[in-house]
């Protein structure tokens, strides 16, 4: 299981599918159009509704993206969500996507406890693992009538073969991949499923969370603070400020070094050896790491050993599962974030 969504990955989970397009082509789509619902075959766990709320604008609406803008012409009905954390804000506003792709191998997928209750016992099809592709097949059968890919890195090429099985947003016009903040995400979304009004009202919900957070919190205005985690020992990676973790303390009242941002380049990270380990040298350092095992080997790391922010005990060790509070940064969405904050205040305030 892997949290970030890096160049390669990324790459991986669309060239995959761009091979799949071109090997079956347009017959397939075709062919897919025709074949039974999921939802209808023996055997099958039953697909998530897309069932539409009863509020929001009228359709046709048009939204504008990174690759130009996609008309939505009537209510979808069989919503597909093709970035790795797009069912948030679709679920957040009232529909349930019937094709999702799986980030952490969570089974069921939808257990986590910030969109459990949400889903309200639905399971959409998992069309894939993030780091292994979507399956094409699998969603042709699906009949999508809108395919969001807002958090995929998907390129242009991707986004034309996508839009031809159906309606496709694409990421946020204005930023790179994996870059845009969830407002934005929230706000692109609604206005794709005529729910604009709402998408605003839950961001002013969670803006008001972050800003009693800070008023409660104003000496981490001063302070610094770095998201990071360790895959292998010697191997070490700081996240920059556009991405999800760090967006997410930076709304904390928190300032994300610069240098670790220029260091990240274009990646969302910034990665380093053991003798980098000086940039992690903040007031706040908080460590996400699929499970517990490199907590020790962090900690007996030489050159960490050594640094103030070690021997202060200003760093925090969490995991992205059990509990999934790394999860929720890293989605960063409007349904995790409420979750981050009540379980991320108390433990960074130690």
């Amino acid at each position: 299981m892997f949290h970030r969504p890096t160049s390669a990955p990324g790459t991986r989970l669309v060239k995959r599918l761009l091979q799949a397009l071109t090997a079956l082509a347009l017959t397939a789509v075709a062919a897919g159009c025709g074949a039974d619902r999921p939802a209808d075959r023996a055997g099958t766990t039953p697909a998530a509704s897309a069932s539409a709320p009863a509020t929001g604008a009228a359709f046709p609406v048009t939204v504008e993206h990174m690759y130009g803008t996609t008309e939505i012409k009537k209510r979808p009905e069989r919503i597909v969500t093709f970035g790795l954390s797009d069912h948030e804000p679709v679920l957040a506003l009232g529909y349930k996507p019937i094709g999702v792709v799986d980030w952490f191998q969570r089974t069921p997928f939808t257990d986590w406890p910030w969109t459990k209750d949400v889903w309200g016992g639905a399971e959409p099809t998992v069309l894939g693992l993030r780091e292994d592709g979507v399956k094409f097949e699998k969603l042709v059968a699906l009949k999508p009538d809108l395919i969001f890919a807002m958090y995929s890195g998907i390129q242009k090429e991707h986004y034309d073969q996508l839009s031809k099985i159906a309606p496709v947003v694409a990421q946020p016009k204005g930023y790179d991949p994996y870059a845009a903040p969830w407002q934005e995400m929230t706000l692109l979304a609604g206005r794709a499923l005529g729910e604009e009004t709402r998408a605003k009202e839950l961001i002013a919900g969670i803006d008001e969370k972050f800003a009693r957070v800070r008023k409660e919190n104003p000496q981490w205005s001063d302070m610094t603070a770095v998201a990071a985690d360790s895959f292998k020992p010697g191997q070490y990676s700081a996240f920059q400020k556009g991405d999800p973790k760090s967006a997410f303390l930076a709304e904390m009242g928190f300032t994300i070094p610069e240098e670790i941002t220029e260091k990240a380049g274009a990646s969302n990270v910034a990665e380093f050896g053991s003798e980098g380990l000086n940039m992690l040298e903040v007031d706040r350092l908080v460590w996400l790491t699929t499970g517990r095992e490199p907590w020790e080997r962090i900690k007996n790391d030489k050159v960490y050993k050594e640094l103030k922010v070690a021997k202060e005990g200003r760093d925090l060790f969490l995991t992205y599962q059990d509990p999934p509070i790394g999860a929720a940064l890293s989605f960063n969405t409007v349904l995790s974030i409420p979750y981050a904050i009540d379980q991320v205040t108390p433990l960074i305030k130690k």
